[in-house]
């Protein structure tokens, strides 16, 4: 178990900072995409960028559409259902459940610039 860095957050891991995707891939459907991009607009869009081509309302946020190119889309797998430990004033303490991981997971890997 150790404190890994995750979008500018310390998260704690009991793997040691990488989670692999559970089946190797997320859902693509519209409802899930939609559902996934709802909880995104929900919880993060004070902050990020969640959208294929918005701005960051918060200076320093990532756009959720450059994540990849940070690290794997897989490792927030833990983080989001155990509970976001903050690095910083103003973010949200939440925990996801398992399907709304896969739909807010799946809605990530939809909008990745790559």
């Amino acid at each position: 178990m150790k404190w890994v860095p995750v979008l500018g957050l310390v998260v704690l891991s009991m793997s040691g900072g990488h989670v692999a995707a559970s089946d190797g891939g997320y859902p693509t459907d519209a409802a899930s995409l939609a559902s996934g991009r709802e909880l995104a607009e929900i919880h993060c869009a004070v902050c990020h960028a969640v959208g294929p081509d918005d701005e960051s309302a918060q200076a320093g946020a990532p756009a959720f559409r450059d994540l990849s190119n940070l690290y794997p889309l897989e490792s927030l797998e833990e983080p989001l259902a155990e509970g976001i430990v903050t690095g910083h004033d103003g973010m949200p303490e939440f925990a996801f459940a398992p399907d709304d991981i896969d739909a807010f997971l799946g809605y990530l890997a939809s909008i990745q610039s790559r």
